[in-house]
């Protein structure tokens, strides 16, 4: 069975949101949360704060020109990680909500993208999706996990990939001779 471009990318949007409330959890435990929201990996890269805020808009907006909706509004306030777990909810919320058959029959949309500097992007919705929404959401993902991993907050691989835990087992035992 071949995968449809909405199981290619809306169940990891949605369980990768579900990690990030779950490592900010985690920080709120182990640091400063006025300090992380504003942490960085470099100067010219974006806050925590934003990174999330961008991850939620690149996964909103998948879904929304896919399927020829409007994305919930979510404007770009929050500076607690209660109001960034609030953000990432109401994204899973609508994401949950987008009918996997209306998302793939927009993959010959054509999807028009301007950027905040005047470029932009044009393409098909499948292109899109694939070369742009989905890596451009890891991006954001990744780079939430590793400011925290750089602010000293104990993170690990299984915490970028905890919503695999259903299907994980432990090694078999060896054989004592």
């Amino acid at each position: 069975m071949a995968a449809s471009l909405y199981t290619f990318a809306m169940p990891g949007f949605i369980a990768m949101l579900g990690n990030i409330k779950t490592w900010l959890d985690k920080a709120a435990a182990q640091g400063d949360e006025a300090a992380l929201v504003e942490a960085r990996l470099a100067p010219d890269m974006f806050p925590l704060a934003r990174q999330i805020q961008i991850a939620s808009d690149a996964a909103k907006g998948a879904a929304a020109r896919l399927t020829g909706t409007e994305a919930p509004a979510m404007p770009d306030t929050e500076t607690t990680f209660a109001e960034l777990k609030d953000r990432c909810d109401r994204t899973i919320v609508y994401l949950r909500s987008i009918d996997p058959a209306t998302f793939d029959a927009g993959a010959s949309r054509e999807v028009v993208l301007t950027f905040p500097n005047g470029g932009g992007m044009k393409c098909d919705g499948a292109t899109f999706v694939t070369g742009f929404s989905v890596p451009n959401f890891y991006f954001h993902a990744t780079a939430t996990y590793a400011i925290l991993r750089a602010q000293g907050i104990a993170l690990g691989k299984t915490d970028y990939l905890m919503h695999m835990a259903p299907h994980m087992f432990a090694p078999p035992e060896t054989a004592q001779g």
